[in-house]
C-alpha cells in the first residue's frame, strides 16, 4: 500500500502547482489592477507607476509568479496591498471562522443524510422512497443563494428564531456562534445532504446484488441485516470518497453563502480582494482553499485504498 500512497500524494501535490499557477494566471487577467484601485480613477499617470512600482507590479509577470511560488512555499503570503498588512493572519482568522462553519453544517447534514440513504434503501420502490428522492431532486435543482433567502424569510423575518446575517465576533461563546451561524450551516447542509443520500442509496442498492448478498439471502437473514451487517463494510471506500468530496465544498464552495449571510469566513473575503483587486490576498484565498479540497481529496483516496482488502492485499 505504501506505493500506491506516495503516488496519490505526489499526485496531489502536482496538482496543487497546477492551481497555484491557474490562480496567479487568473489573477493577472483580471482588468485592471490594484493601483488602480487604491488611487482611483482620478489619480495621474504619474501616480499609478508611481504605486505600481511600490507595489512590485512593474515587474515582468514570471518575475513576479516564481516569487510568490517561492515565498508560498516558504509559507509567506505575502502583504495585502489593500490594508498593507501581512496576508497569512488575515486568511488564518477568516479560514478558522469558515472551518466552524462548515463542521457545523457537516454535523447537521451527514449523519442524518447518511441515515435516511440507508432507510431509503431498505424500503426501496416504497412510497418513502419515492417522496425523499423528488424532495432531495427538488432541493439539489435549487440554487443556494435562494435556499438561504427562503430560510431568512421563514426563520427570521416570519418566526424571528435566527439572525438573519451571521454576526461573528471574536470571543463568541460556543452557543452563541451557533445560534449566530444557524442560518447559513443549514442552507450549507440542504444543499450537499440530496447528494449523500442519493449517493448512499445508490452504493448500497448496488451492493444488494453481489453474491454474498445472494448467500445471505438464502441464509435467512432480513434486508436491513444484510444491508448493515454485509452491504455497509463492502460500500465504506466510495461512501468515504464521496463525503470528502461533501466537505471539501463545505470549505472551498461557500463564497455564495458567506456572501448572502454576510458571514466574515476566507470565501467572503476573497470576494472582497476581488473587488479591490488586491491580488496577494486574492492568491493567497484561492491557494488556500485549493490546497484544502485537494488535501481532503487525496486523504479520501488513501483512505478508500485502506479500506479495500484487495487493494491492501489481504486476499
Amino acid at each position: 500500500m505504501l506505493v500506491p500512497i506516495l503516488r496519490r500524494i505526489a499526485l496531489g501535490a502536482i496538482t496543487l502547482l497546477g492551481v497555484a499557477t491557474l490562480v496567479f494566471v487568473a489573477t493577472e487577467l483580471i482588468p485592471g489592477d490594484a493601483a488602480f484601485a487604491i488611487l482611483g480613477q482620478s489619480a495621474s499617470e504619474e501616480a499609478l507607476v508611481s504605486m505600481r512600482e511600490r507595489l512590485g507590479l512593474d515587474r515582468p509577470a514570471y518575475v513576479r509568479y516564481f516569487d510568490w511560488l517561492g515565498r508560498a512555499l516558504a509559507g509567506d503570503l505575502g502583504v495585502s496591498f489593500g490594508t498593507n498588512a501581512p496576508v497569512a493572519p488575515l486568511v488564518a482568522e477568516r479560514l478558522w471562522n469558515t472551518l466552524r462553519l462548515a463542521a457545523f453544517a457537516a454535523l447537521i447534514s451527514m449523519p442524518a443524510a447518511f441515515l435516511i440513504g440507508v432507510g431509503t434503501a431498505i424500503r426501496a420502490g416504497s412510497a418513502l422512497d419515492r417522496g425523499v428522492g423528488a424532495l432531495a431532486l427538488t432541493v439539489v435543482a435549487v440554487p443556494d443563494f435562494f435556499v438561504g433567502l427562503v430560510l431568512v424569510f421563514l426563520l427570521a423575518v416570519q418566526l424571528d428564531l435566527f439572525p438573519a446575517i451571521a454576526i461573528v465576533r471574536p470571543g463568541q461563546d460556543f452557543g452563541g456562534f451557533l445560534w449566530a451561524t444557524f442560518l447559513p450551516a443549514m442552507t450549507l447542509a440542504l444543499a450537499i445532504a440530496p447528494h449523500l443520500i442519493r449517493m448512499t442509496r445508490s452504493a448500497i442498492l448496488s451492493g444488494l446484488t453481489s453474491s454474498y448478498v445472494e448467500t445471505s439471502i438464502l441464509k435467512g437473514l432480513s434486508r436491513t441485516r444484510i444491508i448493515w451487517c454485509h452491504v455497509l463494510p463492502n460500500v465504506v471506500g466510495p461512501l468515504i470518497s464521496v463525503s470528502a468530496l461533501i466537505l471539501a465544498y463545505f470549505i472551498a464552495g461557500v463564497v455564495v453563502v458567506e456572501t448572502v449571510f454576510a458571514f466574515p469566513g476566507i470565501g467572503r473575503l476573497m470576494v472582497d480582494a476581488i473587488a479591490i483587486k488586491d491580488t496577494q490576498l486574492i492568491q493567497a484565498c484561492a491557494l488556500v482553499l485549493a490546497g484544502i479540497y485537494v488535501g481532503i481529496n487525496t486523504l479520501a483516496d488513501v483512505l478508500a485504498g485502506l479500506s479495500n482488502p484487495r487493494l491492501r492485499g489481504d486476499t
